[in-house]
């Protein structure tokens, strides 16, 4: 018996991790000796495994910044937002404003609240010092409570008291640097804004970085606000958002059954098609699509999208890398035979196997983290965001490390477990031939991983349609060579305006000038108060409401059908009203023209119908809607410029701005740039989903390559016996293509149901899509079917050229 004193190293346990060092680095060394016997077989292993991680890093990465939006609030948990859902002749619209005197009703009334506030967004603006020409930002009006609710955390200030002033004012850090060169000791210094009020500067702000989805440098109160006074009562007037906050332990689901007849019960029973509901602020980036009054998605349904498409291309590469390890694997029966004559043991076969396969796992791990540093920024210019490395968590690690460890075990556990059992002499004497369950197996993973590479290739087409189909659809409008931007300044009084609108229709290159009070990107201003003969006076339907000048409809080639446009020379036309079709039919009106509807109460005659046009994105059916003759309220300017002449008409325009509306910076936008931003998020899917979609085709195919190679080296000598028996190339390319052609076809008839489904689902979001005909699924399969062909083509090209002679010869 040997002795130890605690902490003492015996000699026995030296020699005994001497041993271990030696045999690991024997397993090492031959792993490393086998993985560049053959080269080919490495590579090709290496680079699809390391580019399937690297993707599924990349989307994994861009899924976790998409999640943590808004997420960062200390009230995460109990902050919401006070929906309401509105009864409509269509259904059920769920709308994110509500009335004035919801938060203090709330608060008031609701023991379950323990803040409450309206915030109402502010149009980028402009934010000066000392009569420069100031700076142009976005901002937003806020309560008293809003820095207690949302954590836009104050450097300076007492968030108690930041907003109680309505002649108060607070700056982020970035804004505050900019107009006073510190954010320090800014407070109690004074700022314009838009050149017309002055405002103390009472606090400032932390800007929000990119976890927030509200992007702002400054908050004024909102009771700095007229309407805020004028609407103190009024419930029928939802021009604001109301947030809330929860005491901790309320019961969400009671909270709104609890307010469900809250506008009812505060209007005596006058507006009961409205019931307001809370949801989570948090989730309003994610889960902000509602139909007929249910939450059905959002930006949540891209993310389990790429989600989906990093487990198909992660599940792609680990297939290759299975099948490309198991194949080389198999032809190694007679290496494991000499080893085990020679008195290799099983365990250490067995560890051998499992070594190589895992050094080469990790090796592509490194490899993929290498290609995800590499192509970040690119992928960052895509997305439009900022994610970093840093933003690596525990999560991903351990995910990336259970992946690889996962792969790396699997792809080796048939060399080790199975071939290292093989009997030495059965072996030597070339007995043991490669089981049809093999074979089956391998033949299954190919079938799968093209099943899921051609559901890709269905969907980026279909995506690709679709986003082709709403950027180049007639939208009943022209929305080409129109610059648009608004009214603010000394040009927001109507006389100047009108002046400025007059001199713009005098510069070369301009075809028509005029306003509108509407953006034409989505909802904007809306009513149920049109009366018309034989309307029922329950319903609630809203009319999208749109102030303009004269000769808009002309600007923007709005068709009428009926009637005629507002014009100079008819004097009373401030009482015409200007419908579309949509609105005419919900009416049931037959011959429209010259009939009269109450709109607030007061008496207007139908003058015109114009077509339909989408003034909402493609998600949405065309509504109601009419054009008022409002040129006060047409708050945007929309100029239309001959093709060609945009960059002198713009220069004149710059200069006529700046003469006539000192200190604001002319900051312009074409109308088609305005409403490419309805489709941002379509956009990008679009694109990452052609990459993503291209790098798993890439791998599929790298696997086939290295598999037709495996192939055409297995029957090397049945093809020198039939090449000397006449066989020509063409046959024995033929021969060599055929079987994994038919496994591709067998994935075509798995994949294309499966991907059908899957877009169908996806176009079910728009009102105006594409149908999906037979020619995607056409072009999908050639393109799979000549990329498989071209794939294998080489390898079997360069088997069937080969001399027969020297595969022979061994016999």
């Amino acid at each position: 018996m040997v002795y130890m004193c605690p902490g003492q190293w015996h000699p026995l346990w030296s020699h005994t991790n001497h041993i271990f060092s030696a045999m690991l680095k024997n397993y090492l060394t031959v792993a490393w000796r086998n993985l560049i016997k053959d080269r080919r077989f490495a590579f090709l292993n290496l680079i699809g495994l390391s580019t399937g991680l690297a993707c599924a890093l990349l989307i994994y990465v861009w899924v976790q910044d998409e999640l943590s939006i808004d997420k960062f609030h200390k009230k995460d948990a109990t902050l919401f937002q006070v929906l309401e859902n509105r009864v409509q002749a269509s259904g059920i619209w769920t709308a994110k404003s509500s009335p004035v005197p919801m938060p203090e009703a709330l608060k008031k009334d609701m023991p379950e609240v323990e803040y409450a506030a309206y915030i109402s967004p502010l149009r980028a603006s402009t934010l000066s010092v000392k009569d420069d020409d100031g700076i142009r930002t976005k901002g937003k009006y806020a309560d008293k409570d809003f820095f207690n609710m949302f954590s836009y955390d104050l450097i300076e200030g007492n968030p108690d008291q930041v907003l109680a002033d309505p002649t108060s004012i607070v700056l982020s850090d970035v804004m505050a640097t900019k107009l006073f060169g510190s954010s320090k000791n800014v407070v109690g210094k004074t700022v314009d804004h838009q050149h017309q009020q002055k405002f103390v500067v009472s606090g400032v702000f932390k800007a929000p970085d990119q976890h927030s989805s509200e992007q702002f440098d400054f908050v004024l109160p909102v009771r700095a606000l007229d309407m805020i006074k004028q609407n103190a009562n009024n419930w029928d007037n939802t021009g604001y958002y109301t947030f809330i906050t929860l005491k901790p332990g309320t019961n969400v689901d009671k909270f709104n059954a609890k307010i469900a007849n809250y506008i009812k019960v505060k209007t005596n029973s006058e507006i009961t098609y409205r019931t307001p509901f809370i949801q989570r602020y948090s989730e309003n980036y994610l889960y902000g699509r509602y139909e007929n009054g249910i939450q059905v998605g959002g930006r949540i349904d891209y993310v389990r999208l790429f989600s989906i498409i990093a487990i198909f291309i992660l599940v792609i590469a680990c297939i290759n890398f299975m099948n490309l390890s198991t194949a080389k694997a198999s032809g190694r029966a007679k290496e494991v035979g000499i080893k085990k004559a020679m008195g290799a043991g099983r365990g250490a076969l067995i560890l051998q196997y499992l070594g190589e396969s895992m050094l080469m796992a990790f090796a592509s791990l490194l490899l993929a983290i290498l290609m995800v540093i590499l192509f970040l920024p690119v992928f960052n210019n895509i997305t439009g965001k900022q994610l970093s490395l840093y933003h690596f968590d525990k999560t991903l690690i351990l995910a990336g490390l259970g992946i690889t460890l996962f792969t790396g075990l699997v792809a080796g556990s048939y060399p080790a477990f199975h071939l290292s059992g093989f009997k030495p002499a059965a072996v030597l004497k070339g007995k043991i031939n490669g089981s049809a369950g093999e074979l089956l197996i391998r033949k299954g993973l190919v079938v799968f991983q093209f099943s899921l590479s051609i559901i890709l290739i269905v969907a980026v087409l279909v995506v690709y349609r679709q986003i082709s189909f709403i950027q180049t659809k007639n939208l009943g409008y022209d929305r080409d060579h129109i610059v648009t931007f608004p009214r603010e300044g000394k040009l927001s009084q109507y006389e100047v305006s009108e002046r400025f609108l007059a001199e713009v229709k005098e510069i070369p290159g301009v075809t028509t000038a005029s306003g509108m009070g509407h953006g034409l990107t989505g909802h904007s201003s809306g009513t149920s108060d049109v009366i018309w003969p034989g309307k029922d006076l329950k319903d609630a339907t809203e009319f999208e409401v749109v102030p303009v000048n004269y000769d808009l409809l002309k600007t923007l080639d709005i068709k009428i059908k009926e009637g005629r446009d507002f014009s100079r020379d008819f004097g009373a036309d401030s009482s015409m009203l200007i419908f579309n079709e949509a609105a005419v039919k919900f009416m049931g009106m037959k011959d429209p023209i010259g009939k009269q509807v109450k709109l607030w109460g007061d008496n207007m005659r139908i003058g015109g119908v114009v077509k339909d046009f989408h003034f909402e994105s493609l998600h949405e059916e065309v509504k109601p809607l009419f054009f008022q003759l409002a040129p006060q309220d047409a708050n945007r300017f929309m100029i239309k410029i001959q093709t060609g002449r945009e960059k002198a008409v713009i220069a004149r325009l710059q200069e006529l701005y700046l003469q006539m509306n000192p200190g604001f910076s002319f900051e312009y936008k074409f109308l088609d740039e305005r409403y490419q931003t309805l489709y941002a998020a379509e956009n990008q899917i679009s694109q990452l989903s052609k990459y993503f979609a291209g790098l798993a085709i890439l791998i599929s195919c790298l696997g086939l390559f290295g598999l037709a190679a495996f192939t055409a080296q297995r029957r090397n000598k049945e093809i020198g016996i039939r090449k000397v028996l006449g066989a020509t190339v063409s046959t024995i390319v033929m021969m060599l293509s055929k079987d994994f052609l038919r496994l591709v076809l067998i994935a075509m008839l798995i994949g294309f149901p499966v991907a059908w489904w899957a877009t169908s689902q996806w176009l079910k979001g728009f009102a105006y899509s594409i149908h999906i005909d037979a020619g995607v699924f056409l072009i999908a399969g050639i393109s799979i079917i000549l990329l498989t062909f071209l794939t294998i083509s080489f390898q079997s090209v360069k088997a069937a050229l080969a001399n027969p002679v020297k595969s022979l010869k061994s016999e």
